[in-house]
């Protein structure tokens, strides 16, 4: 069953992530390939349903996870890749468990780590070894569209990865496929009966940008009800934040953010709450093509605001313990909520700070 929050500051604990490894020797175009095998998940019902709500008195409802790369290095077909999953599936096999989950909140927002177009682009110059560019269809935006995605954040180092035409042309594919989108300089705001949350999106990439993210948050106090900060930074691969990016975020909470999500580490980072506001340091990855053996642990992080004649009456968090995956030792690319009540304490412990690993 879901955790409900407990007010409590998290002890961060650092943990060394190992590399993923190679699936040699897998073949995805043998039915037989015992890699290929999908468990029977269980049906998830979602949140409860909410009843009784008039335009004076509701909840609003809102989904986040972290990284979603829905594409394959420099847009290429390969056996078992992204693209290959891709060339083979409807758009709605790759959320199909969580999308009961999308469908009943009122708002999912997701960080989107690709470039989408139909163009040859040129690959922007990089100067860290190793590099990677991802890019993938602009039909690919279907996959968010179709399974209840609301918004995306594009302000992340990979949706620069073809440059500025890369950038736009992503852009004008989630916007085509009715998704709202936000970066670097663009905030976006999600509202239901008058009642304004505006999510903030930003890279954040050492501790002095965080004076920058404030003051959108001084100007997204004058067009919402709430703000989130949703940013992108950090080292990867490890479990929890440096110094700098604990400083940095508890400086946005101090700027006005009333909840700090942070992305781009790939793995899970605990949560915590500093002068009675959350921050979770990384959602982790969700639906991800960047690499064929993820470490297969996430959350969906929800949101509740109770919202009573205008103002903000109760605020409340979940967090949905996912499976990254649902292959036998490979990513099939299709995340799902876990069942497993050990396994989800183990999740739900290490987001609280009291276990050392989520896995």
């Amino acid at each position: 069953m879901k955790r409900r929050l407990a007010a409590l500051l998290a002890v961060l604990q650092l943990l060394v992530w190992a590399a993923p490894v190679s699936a040699a020797g897998w073949d995805p175009t043998d039915p037989n390939d015992p890699l290929l095998w999908e468990p029977d998940l269980p049906e998830f019902d979602g949140p409860m349903p909410r009843t009784g709500e008039t335009e004076d008195a509701f909840s609003i409802v809102i989904s986040f996870t972290g990284d979603m790369l829905l594409a394959s290095l420099h847009g290429k077909r390969a056996a078992g890749n992204f693209l290959d999953y891709t060339a083979k599936r409807e758009p709605e096999y790759f959320l199909q468990h969580v999308s009961p989950i999308f469908g009943a909140d009122d708002f999912t927002v997701v960080n989107l780590e690709n470039v989408l177009t139909d163009r040859a682009l040129t690959p922007k110059e990089k100067s860290t070894d190793p590099a990677y560019w991802y890019r993938a269809p602009t039909a690919n935006a279907e996959i968010l569209a179709s399974s209840g995605v609301e918004a995306v954040s594009l302000a992340n180092n990979h949706t620069g990865d073809y440059g500025a035409a890369g950038y736009k042309d992503t852009a004008k594919a989630v916007a085509a496929a009715g998704l709202e989108y936000g970066g670097n300089d663009r905030t976006f705001y999600l509202e239901k009966n008058g009642y304004r949350v505006a999510v903030i999106c930003h890279g954040l990439w050492n501790e002095g940008q965080a004076a920058g993210i404030v003051r959108r948050i001084k100007a997204a106090e004058k067009e919402s009800d709430f703000q989130v900060v949703f940013y992108h930074g950090g080292k990867e691969g490890v479990h929890a934040p440096e110094a700098w990016r604990v400083r940095a975020s508890r400086r946005l909470i101090e700027g006005g953010a009333e909840l700090v999500l942070g992305n781009h580490p790939h793995v899970l980072q605990p949560r915590e709450v500093y002068q009675g506001r959350e921050i979770v340091y990384s959602l982790g990855n969700f639906c991800y093509g960047g690499s064929r053996r993820p470490e297969n642990r996430t959350i969906i992080y929800q949101l509740t605001l109770r919202v009573e004649n205008g103002e903000l009456a109760e605020t409340e968090s979940e967090l949905i313990p996912c499976y990254v995956h649902t292959g036998s030792t490979v990513n099939n690319y299709c995340p799902a909520p876990i069942t497993d009540e050990e396994q989800r304490k183990q999740v739900l412990d290490f987001m609280d700070g009291s276990a050392k690993s989520p896995c």
